[in-house]
């Protein structure tokens, strides 16, 4: 069974690896979805990608053209602007720098037991 990733760290980080991929790739919304569930995001849903994508349509980080598909209605196809890759640039900077220092601690083996609080 594949592990499920809490979504409020999932949410954290969406923008930035939607950014990322269709960086990689210009790419429709039920691609981008398969593309994530591909990464190992077997539980990321349509309904948190498609209005993410709409949020950054809005917010001019990317664009969209409609191309029209021999399998049904027309596809929304969406890459970066310039500020979303302007975005990239600096969510990927800021990202890297956090790990950095949660890493390290998350990965440290807890004593047994807590150490006891020191007087003061």
């Amino acid at each position: 069974m594949a592990p499920t990733h809490d979504p409020q760290l999932l949410k954290g980080v969406l923008t930035l690896l939607l950014l990322r991929l269709l960086a990689e790739r210009e790419s429709y919304g039920y691609e981008v979805v398969g593309r994530l569930r591909e990464l190992g995001l077997t539980d990321i849903s349509e309904g948190s990608v498609y209005p993410a994508l709409a949020r950054l349509e809005r917010e001019g980080r990317v664009q969209a053209r409609l191309v029209s598909s021999h399998a049904g209605p027309a596809r929304k196809y969406y890459r970066p602007t310039a500020a979303g890759t302007q975005a990239l640039t600096e969510g990927t900077a800021s990202w890297l720098s956090l790990a950095a220092v949660v890493h390290p601690v998350l990965v440290r083996h807890p004593p047994a037991s807590p150490t006891p609080a020191k007087d003061t």
